[in-house]
């Protein structure tokens, strides 16, 4: 064989053709695959910051005097209150996407825009209290079974959908 030249008829040259064919075929699933997660993430995150923003906007233009700010009130409020799904970032794709319950977002926005500062900032600690209770009994439940791992006590913020939108 070794002054025989490989022809394309070979087995070794089909089998080692097929095989580099398979490898670019899975670096393309890979590429593929990472550009979709990437993707993901960030509609994920734009989503968030549409929510975000339309809650910060419900507070700081709740009691607006001038004209431009009594604008952007109404039309937070305008997006959180309208159900339909026309636009990609309504507010109840939004929620969809985010995994989040439309009627508890539209609550807890409702009520943080009508409350005072200081009872916001209240609410806001008493659910980070509550969530860092979950997640410490959690831990400890885990522990005590003997499945705790090191990502145990990492805070998931799925109760709560304004708290996970922190400011």
């Amino acid at each position: 064989m070794k002054g025989r030249s490989q022809k394309s008829g070979d087995r070794s040259v089909t089998q080692q053709t097929m095989k580099t064919h398979d490898d670019d075929i899975s670096g393309e699933i890979q590429s593929d695959s990472a550009a979709y997660d990437l993707k993901q993430c960030a509609q994920r995150e734009l989503a968030a910051g549409v929510l975000k923003q339309a809650a910060q906007d419900l507070r700081r233009f709740r009691g607006a005097t001038s004209k431009v700010e009594r604008e952007l009130y109404f039309d937070a409020y305008r997006w959180l209150t309208v159900n339909e799904c026309s636009s990609p970032f309504s507010f109840l794709n939004v929620c969809q996407f985010l995994h989040l319950i439309p009627e508890q977002v539209r609550d807890e926005l409702i009520a943080d825009a009508s409350s005072s500062a200081f009872t916001y900032w209240i609410r806001r600690c008493g659910r980070a209290a509550s969530q860092l209770q979950s997640s410490a009994s959690q831990f400890f439940v885990n522990g005590r079974n003997g499945n705790a791992e090191p990502g145990d006590m990492v805070f998931d913020s799925a109760p709560s959908a304004v708290g996970s939108i922190s400011t």
